[in-house]
């Protein structure tokens, strides 16, 4: 298996791709590129970066390497240890940090682990700069200082309450709490289950938590996809809880089970946080080309303020256009949202209480919110594909369907008026995604035979 190098950062297998020189040579990287770009926290002392981790037993072995590259670049750092990606971007901007670093691998299973970058804004890396970070990494260019200006250890421990305290900011806490809810979270034994309780018992709900402790053994398959939140689905029912939460090992995404122990799905995440947020503040939202079209259609019931603009795949692309529109929401289909007034980064806390405070302005349980929103159906496909042969179906496609509206922003997307298909290359694994939305399941499952069979061939 491949070393995976890109705009999400390194990814690679503990012990085969991923190892502990590589790890050194990641920070040793990071820290040259914030050095020959001037990046500095703006205070006097050397210059910090933030590490974290999330709870996979080679997070210590991985950060450990990675802060030895910084520290020997004359770097202090600041440890959280055990904290999610969007807890990590939002103390790079509380500790007025150069930098971030978390090591984590997201919704990939135990064997991987990863290497994720952040800027001084606390957000990922647009994708020319990621490319710069990664060049140098793979050239090894990089050098170390000596021993008069080795850089300092410490330690922090208050992610977990400056994140909850930014986001309960957002929302009108009282209403929430009022309601008294009655709620079952699944952490996945990932980084999310502290801050992840604490918010919601803010918000006066009561929990049923699963899977709580983060010790990096996923009780199941970590990406929150319906097949593997079977045992949330029936805890929510069984419960008589008023909806089911399943974050991702670092807690970016979010996954909703409703009261009837249904599983809605990661594309309905956004589009609910943008029918509240929109209501409340209309303005640009920004979602990647593989999101569901039930943004457009929501964000056009709000008027001509409420424009929706398409991104690439990843987060720092949804962040990148965000700023460059103005956006007020931003984030993807598989469960990111993105409030700039929280981070720039996918943050399931943000999508948690946003739902939430949905429910108590409108309420309505959530089933029904969720079958008041237009309806789509999408299908999801991936299978494994070595990247040469990725390029050739895109151009492959490209050709093909010439006469058709097509986006090449990122491998090709495809529009029909009953529908689209877009085409891809995943940028933390070795395989190329499918994604065909249309008004029903038989709809979308057509759309992909008119392109399955182009691919096969190759």
């Amino acid at each position: 298996m491949a070393l995976m190098a890109g705009i999400s950062g390194i990814r690679g297998i503990v012990g085969e791709t991923l190892t502990p020189s590589l790890a050194v040579e990641a920070g040793s990287a990071f820290a040259a590129h914030l050095g020959a770009f001037g990046t500095r926290n703006g205070k006097s002392g050397s210059p910090r970066v933030i590490v974290a981790r999330d709870s996979r037993p080679s997070g210590p072995m991985v950060t450990s390497g990675v802060v030895a590259g910084l520290l020997a670049s004359g770097y202090d750092v600041i440890d959280l240890g055990l904290a999610t990606t969007p807890g990590a971007a939002v103390m790079v901007r509380e500790l007025g940090a150069a930098g971030g670093i978390v090591v984590t691998a997201s919704h990939n299973p135990s064997m991987w682990n990863g290497i994720k970058f952040l800027t001084s804004e606390g957000s990922a890396p647009p994708k020319a700069v990621a490319t710069q970070i990664i060049e140098r990494f793979q050239t090894r260019r990089f050098t170390y200082v000596p021993v008069d200006r080795v850089g300092g250890l410490t330690g922090e421990d208050s992610t977990a309450t400056r994140h909850v305290e930014r986001v309960l900011a957002i929302v009108d806490s009282a209403r929430i709490r009022a309601q008294r809810l009655r709620l079952a979270l699944d952490s996945v034994c990932g980084a999310g289950g502290r801050s992840g309780r604490v918010l919601l018992e803010a918000l006066g709900c009561t929990v049923e938590h699963l899977h709580a402790e983060p010790t990096g053994q996923f009780p199941h398959a970590p990406e929150p996809l319906a097949e593997n939140l079977t045992e949330l689905a029936a805890a929510t029912k069984r419960a008589g809880a008023a909806v089911g939460f399943a974050q991702d090992p670092d807690a970016d995404r979010l996954a909703i089970i409703d009261e009837n122990g249904r599983y809605i799905g990661e594309e309905y995440t956004l589009a609910l946080a943008a029918r509240c947020i929109l209501s409340a503040r209309p303005g640009p939202l920004v979602a990647t080309l593989s999101t569901s079209r039930m943004v457009d259609d929501i964000a056009a019931g709000f008027g001509g303020t409420c424009r929706v603009y398409r991104s690439p795949v990843g987060e720092a692309n949804v962040v990148e256009l965000m700023t460059s529109v103005g956006a007020v929401l931003g984030g993807e289909g598989n469960g990111g949202v993105i409030d700039p007034r929280v981070v720039d980064v996918r943050d399931s806390l943000t999508a948690m209480a946003i739902t939430l405070q949905l429910m108590a302005e409108t309420g309505q349980p959530l089933s029904k919110l969720v079958d008041s929103l237009p309806r789509w159906r999408m299908v999801k496909q991936k299978f494994d594909c070595p990247p040469e042969r990725i390029a050739q179906m895109i151009d492959k496609l490209r050709t093909s369907f010439a006469g058709q509206r097509i986006s090449d922003l990122d491998g090709v997307r495809i529009d029909w008026p009953e529908g689209w298909v877009h085409v891809r290359g995943s940028n933390t694994e070795p395989i190329i995604r499918i994604i065909a939305e249309a008004a029903d399941e038989h709809a979308a499952q057509a759309l992909v035979q008119r392109v399955r069979p182009l691919i096969d061939t190759l």
